[in-house]
């Protein structure tokens, strides 16, 4: 096995924050633990620390992790934040919104149709801008519904 294959491993490791790996391939087998001992990185058999350095990722800090939910275009259509020009935005980053409160207009064959939320949450991201045409199924809002 390669240096640039087991340092792949090693960077799998972190980005999916795993502390174990075993690996085998065209008749090798490897195994790569992360963790510290005494202020090192320890490995596992068949590995040479210093060769292979596994990057140590910092304690888990216990964090509510966010349900975001992507409110799609139902159609295709042009993409309006309010009701008229020069009207306030329905919505902006940062609000609250309930299950049926209008987020937006799409206009689609000279008929403009509401988009309200399907979901209780707060508003994440705005994912178009304010005019744009957008296709079917295009993510137009991130709403988190994890937050009360």
């Amino acid at each position: 096995m390669e240096f640039e294959d087991i340092k792949e491993l090693a960077l799998m490791m972190q980005e999916m924050e795993l502390t174990v790996l075993d690996y085998s391939a065209r008749g090798e087998t490897i195994r790569l633990e992360r963790g510290t001992v005494g202020g090192t990185v320890a490995m596992g058999s068949g590995v040479s620390t210093e060769h292979v350095v596994a990057p140590v990722s910092q304690p888990a800090v216990m964090t509510e992790v966010p349900q975001l939910h992507e409110l799609k275009s139902p159609t295709v259509g042009t993409f309006y934040t309010s009701p008229e020009p020069g009207k306030e935005p329905y919505v902006a980053v940062g609000d609250r919104v309930r299950k049926g409160d209008v987020l937006c207009l799409l206009e689609a064959m000279k008929m403009l149709n509401e988009i309200a939320s399907d979901k209780d949450g707060v508003i994440v991201e705005v994912c178009v801008s304010d005019k744009q045409v957008v296709e079917y199924g295009q993510p137009l809002f991130r709403i988190d519904t994890s937050a009360e």
